[in-house]
């Protein structure tokens, strides 16, 4: 590990606002914060809003900014991205912000049933081999459903046409209700001041003349989730600038 990245995490252990529970560690630390976020930490009674795979933190950041009577939790990984958020956060002293460095795997171990009203998911990785490892599919929706409020809100942007269509095939098969669908987010004519947070990576795929993608659906409580039984085109990257490495054509 380089000493930027270990400068990074030694920052963030000093952070108040950042909660690190990385997979190897969560058997060993349970998250006392489950079922407690808005009395231990928030102090206030305000809905919850998660980031899962929020990277540096742009949109965890940008959303706080905006939203006052919210409160904003990014979710990932990798500390060493999370730390810029993480920083601009504390720098301006953002109290309805805070950061869980942890494996979105796990991440229903963290939240109480119903403590959770909206989650994000910007610019996920497709996961174009594997259907259980996306962040839309029926393996992650049934954790969500475990935390979320009844009919919660899930919002996805994403640049990739795979991503985009499996999530539209995923929310058609199990009949979620969608409360708005584009495949051009910023020619839809949709005003929201959401959608005009642009993450680093965001503008770059807009400066290379890729279109965003935008879904937002509910998650109902009830009913017993299946997987779409579809073939998709693979998108012909994987993330910015970095070619696929399969040579199939379509995935399920």
């Amino acid at each position: 590990m380089g000493k930027g990245k270990l400068a990074k995490f030694a920052d963030m252990a000093e952070y108040t606002h950042v909660f690190e529970y990385p997979y190897s560690q969560v058997a060993d630390a349970p998250c006392e914060m489950k079922g407690s976020w808005n009395r231990d930490f928030f102090k206030n009674d305000y809905p919850i809003v998660l980031e899962l795979g929020c990277g540096r933190g742009e949109y965890t950041v940008g959303l706080a900014r905006r939203y006052a009577d919210k409160n904003f939790i990014g979710v990932d990984i990798k500390g060493a991205r999370m730390w810029t958020g993480a920083k601009q956060a504390q720098e301006e002293g953002l109290a309805n912000v805070a950061f869980l460095r942890t494996n979105i795997e796990i991440i229903d171990r963290f939240f109480a049933p119903g403590e959770v009203s909206e989650i994000w998911l910007t610019f996920s990785d497709p996961q174009m081999k594997k259907a259980t490892k996306r962040l839309t599919s029926t393996y992650f929706m049934e954790r969500y459903r475990k935390f979320l409020v009844p009919d919660g809100l899930v919002h996805l942007k994403t640049d990739s046409n795979f991503m985009f269509t499996y999530t539209k095939c995923m929310v058609e098969a199990n009949h979620f209700p969608v409360e708005f669908i584009t495949d051009d987010l910023y020619h839809s004519g949709l005003d929201d001041d959401i959608l005009r947070i642009r993450t680093y990576y965001e503008q770059q795929w807009l400066d290379r003349g890729l279109n965003i993608k935008y879904i937002k659906f509910r998650l109902p409580q009830e009913g017993k989730l299946v997987e779409p039984d579809v073939e998709i085109e693979l998108d012909d990257y994987r993330s910015y600038n970095r070619s696929k490495r399969s040579g199939l054509k379509t995935s399920k």
